[in-house]
């Protein structure tokens, strides 16, 4: 069903430009080439998702191949442990780019050669403008920019002067190559771009070979021609430099033209996507790190426990467009417990533990229920779960003086205990300050599985732990890291819409002895409680840490309201 459901939406505006290529043979071989080109510079989010399945999907579909190409032109902001984060998320969504493996630095020389050309042919010069000085000679939108008194220098010097760029004879910011093209064009990306600038910075892959860098607008473009790329997706910012990029692909000795067509990005209330914004976070230790389970990352979601699945179905709904737009967070939250409710294992598990004592059940005595681990798979499994005579419930489950509708546990009011028996409340133990320590309840022995000689209904029914049993865990219990639609719309400053509350932390959980069993990247919903998962890093087998991955049901809503927003 699900592939006929696929099968029957309509063709976005990528595939229908991209059928219309194969059908007219625009393809080289008849073969689409797509890349995923992220910057190292921080951890992929999820805005990324929607260009990696845009990217990987639509080789897939169409039998093409997508390249992985890491953009590694800003030594100074890049590192191996973002290389590696990018590779991880992209497997983890289950795209591979096999051998098809690259890096702008592998074009250096390349790039360098093309340069040399550029400046030879006149259609490139060196260019001694401060930032501040070529941000007054470019213009403005309104105004034309003016030439740099550079602008005319022999073929000869230029050669001179980038050879000693090359060679590190000039510091930083002092120099720059620039694109000879118009500087009075409308587009202002297309009055004399740099090429080149110096860069004293160690190079994750060139080393110290190098200390001029090609700039993106030169280098991208350049790199897709060379490796052959068809159709260059990318997001809607990148639409002004389409004429630079079109400049760049017809430069002489570029044998393949691609061509670049932009998509609307992904955009979510409550969620930031700039990496800038996200690594302050990260440096002044307002999360615990790019993966903490409360980022827009994918490597973020992933500990948090949504899966690839989910993420996948996310993106796909959102469709893809040339518009922007603000996507709902509660839509990304739907489609995650969509996924889940159909694959995550059912466990009782209490929070907040307020102890049952059963005074007439046998001391030392230990019964065994089934339970079914996911009610929504017909191919569901079961696992017992230990009874005994010290229970706890959710306090929330528990009240001394019931307030009108209220069908939970009370003095003298029966109740179902899910799965085992119904018990009535007797008695409460307290302590010298009247904080509740116990309840002390009777139960029916003929009341096991929910049933009952008399026939008789309750109207209530809790989740329980054995107290001598359980699992004692720590749970956290995470929520949207920003408590604004927009963060920092009403201030100018994001920092000032940060969630009090997107964090807290139950040291002591009881959860049934089953929730041992847990491993990292196994899905689970604690029975009214939530969906969780294992936490992938500090979790272990002498400390066991569950994160809430969402809620059972959207409560932001009812957040809102509280917290008057």
């Amino acid at each position: 069903m699900e592939n006929e459901k696929n099968e029957a939406r309509p063709l976005n505006f990528l595939e229908k430009i991209i059928e219309d290529d194969l059908k007219n043979g625009r393809v080289p071989d008849n073969k689409i080439v797509t890349r995923f080109p992220p910057e190292p510079n921080g951890y992929l989010h999820i805005g990324h998702i929607k260009s990696i399945c845009i990217n990987f999907g639509l080789a897939e579909k169409y039998g093409g191949r997508c390249h992985l190409r890491l953009d590694d032109t800003n030594p100074a902001k890049e590192e191996t442990e973002y290389i590696d984060s990018i590779k991880e998320d992209i497997k983890w969504l289950g795209f591979d780019w096999g051998k098809y493996e690259f890096y702008a630095s592998d074009y250096y020389d390349q790039l360098y050669e093309i340069a040399i050309n550029l400046i030879k042919e006149g259609k490139a010069y060196v260019d001694e403008l401060s930032a501040e000085e070529m941000k007054e000679y470019r213009g403005s939108l309104t105004e034309p920019g003016k030439n740099s008194p550079w602008r005319d220098r022999s073929v000869e010097e230029n050669l001179r002067l980038f050879e000693e760029m090359k060679k590190g004879k000039y510091p930083e910011g002092s120099l720059t190559l620039r694109a000879k093209i118009d500087m009075a064009s409308p587009n202002i990306n297309m009055r004399d771009p740099a090429l080149y600038r110096i860069k004293y910075a160690h190079h994750p892959r060139t080393g110290d070979k190098w200390c001029i860098y090609p700039m993106y607008d030169f280098t991208h473009p350049i790199s897709d021609a060379i490796e052959g790329i068809t159709h260059s997706i990318c997001t809607l910012e990148f639409e002004d430099h389409r004429p630079a990029y079109d400049w760049a692909c017809s430069i002489d000795g570029i044998e393949h033209t691609p061509h670049q067509y932009e998509f609307a990005r992904l955009n979510i209330n409550y969620l930031l996507m700039s990496k800038r914004k996200l690594l302050y976070l990260v440096n002044n230790h307002l999360v615990s790190g790019w993966d903490d389970p409360r980022m827009p990352t994918i490597s973020g979601v992933r500990r948090r426990g949504y899966s690839p699945e989910a993420m996948k179905d996310f993106v796909s709904r959102v469709g893809v467009a040339k518009v922007e737009g603000v996507v709902d967070y509660s839509l990304m939250e739907f489609c995650v417990r969509e996924d889940l409710n159909k694959r995550a294992k059912r466990l009782m598990a209490v929070l907040d533990p307020l102890k049952i004592v059963i005074d007439n059940y046998p001391d030392g005595k230990v019964e065994y229920f089934e339970a079914e681990d996911n009610p929504e798979d017909e191919n569901s499994k079961k696992h017992k779960i230990a009874f005994s005579k010290n229970l706890y419930i959710e306090k929330e489950d528990f009240m001394e003086t019931p307030v009108k509708g209220y069908h939970r546990l009370y003095p003298g009011n029966e109740i179902r205990l899910k799965y085992a028996y119904y018990i009535k409340a007797n008695s409460i133990e307290k302590d010298e300050n009247g904080n509740i320590l116990a309840v002390h309840c009777t139960y029916d022995p003929e009341s096991r599985g929910g049933t009952t000689a008399d026939g008789r209904k309750v109207k209530g029914t809790s989740h329980w732990v054995s107290a001598d049993h359980a699992l004692v865990a720590e749970v956290r219990q995470y929520d949207k890291l920003f408590k604004a639609e927009c963060p920092g719309a009403a201030t100018g400053n994001y920092l000032d819409d940060l969630n009090p509350d997107s964090l807290k932390v139950i040291p002591a959980a009881y959860i049934e002895e089953e929730g041992a069993k847990a491993k990292v990247g196994d899905y689970l919903q604690f029975i009214r409680n939530g969906y969780y998962c294992v936490d992938m890093k500090d979790s272990s087998a002498e400390h066991m840490v569950f994160n809430r991955t969402c809620t059972l049901k959207d409560s932001w809503a009812k957040q809102k309201a509280k917290m008057g927003l």
